[in-house]
């Protein structure tokens, strides 16, 4: 065979081996093929999948966290969750900036980690004027390369993933309002999974979820 062939054959090799390299990035980046973000946890091919759009300074969405804490323990072998930037940047100024430590936290794998460290800390970041110090200091916490942090944080491309999760949530065409929850796609009304005094509860966040779950056929 000619000298030209193998430098063909060369070129295909190098070609296939960066395509592979861009998909493996972009799998492992948090971000879908949209530009949406792509954090996921629990069975990751379960037939039901529960959303939610969330603030990260919303004290709404701060109330809710714990239940939603208990609902991913309990269902994490039947249900896959998935969770979605909406900073309501308006009424919340920290938060697209917390949304921006969570996404830069995803690009080293650790999503849920600043996830948790952001809700369990709620009340201090957001009454701060200044309040990324504090996410460099979670950052630590939670085992994350500064240097590597602090770019993401302040990258486009981070931004961007915010921006597509907000543009996904207002095709919904629901209220921009925190927390909003879906189930297989339907919105669920937060009346329907809060308890007798207005607060989240687990069973009534149960009940739903084992409607679904028993609707495809899967034991609850």
């Amino acid at each position: 065979m000619s000298k030209r062939f193998w430098i063909i054959i060369a070129v295909i090799a190098v070609l296939f081996i960066g395509i592979l390299y861009v998909s493996g990035r972009n799998k492992n980046s948090g971000s879908s093929a949209a530009g949406t973000s792509n954090h996921v946890k629990g069975k990751l091919d379960s037939k039901v999948t529960f959303v939610e759009y969330g603030d990260f300074q919303c004290p709404v969405c701060g109330a809710y966290y714990p239940v939603v804490s208990q609902v991913m323990a309990k269902y994490q072998d039947r249900v896959k969750f998935q969770f979605r930037n909406l900073p309501l940047s308006e009424v919340h100024p920290n938060a697209f900036a917390a949304a921006r430590a969570a996404e830069a936290a995803a690009q080293q794998g650790k999503f849920w980690e600043m996830y948790d460290q952001l809700f369990r800390n709620q009340t201090t970041w957001s009454q701060s004027s200044s309040p990324n110090a504090y996410f460099r200091q979670y950052a630590g916490v939670i085992g994350l390369d500064g240097k590597k942090f602090d770019t993401a944080f302040s990258s486009d491309a981070v931004n961007k993933t915010i921006n597509a999760d907000i543009g996904a949530f207002k095709k919904t065409g629901d209220p921009m309002a925190t927390p909003t929850f879906y189930l297989n796609g339907k919105k669920i009304e937060l009346a329907n999974i809060a308890g007798t005094d207005g607060t989240p509860a687990l069973s009534n966040f149960s009940k739903v979820i084992d409607a679904q779950l028993a609707a495809n056929g899967i034991a609850h």
